[in-house]
């Protein structure tokens, strides 16, 4: 299946259903590009010896990797950590996503600050920039498995907005 991204609707509805603007207005990976978010379409299967993969790393710098498993009976507060991911924030560094297993999505701001959905599943990979107002949920299976990536020591720090003052958001 390849990524799909749309731009939302308004509905206070349950954040893990799909809200699709009506009529629907499909984003693509065109699109995405132009804010700085990246995709690649990769072999979740065998990740550990992926030549596609270690290729990524080492033309970006990932030199860090961890693997995270979200769903209610792996994640301690479980709750309280999808209240947190889905909290409008950004990051002074990229965000380097795998998704291993599972499916989940990830919401950024456009230019014109309207929330566009990205679906991702098994195989995709995407890099949002430093800087760009983006949350996280799972979607209706409540469950994904991801590789989070970083250039050098993970950085965990979020902002939560208003976090307009940072350089990083001035050359937008």
């Amino acid at each position: 299946m390849a990524l799909e991204a749309w731009y939302m609707d308004s509905s206070d509805e349950d954040q893990r259903k799909p809200h699709r603007l009506r009529p629907h207005q499909p984003v693509s990976l065109d699109e995405l590009k132009k804010l700085g978010v990246f995709h690649w379409r990769l072999d979740a299967d065998h990740f550990d010896s992926d030549p596609e993969l270690r290729k990524i790393r080492e033309e970006r710098g990932y030199s860090y990797m961890d693997i995270i498993t979200i769903q209610k009976d792996t994640l301690p507060n479980y709750e309280e950590k999808l209240k947190m991911f889905y909290e409008e924030h950004l990051h002074l560094d990229d965000e380097i996503r795998y998704i291993l297993d599972g499916q989940a999505y990830f919401d950024v701001r456009d230019k014109e600050d309207r929330w566009i959905r990205i679906s991702m599943s098994k195989g995709d990979l995407i890099t949002l920039p430093a800087g760009i107002y983006h949350r996280f949920t799972l979607d209706e299976t409540n469950y994904t498995k991801a590789m989070r990536l970083f250039v050098g020591e993970p950085v965990w720090k979020a902002y939560n907005r208003p976090a307009d003052d940072f350089e990083i958001r001035q050359k937008s």
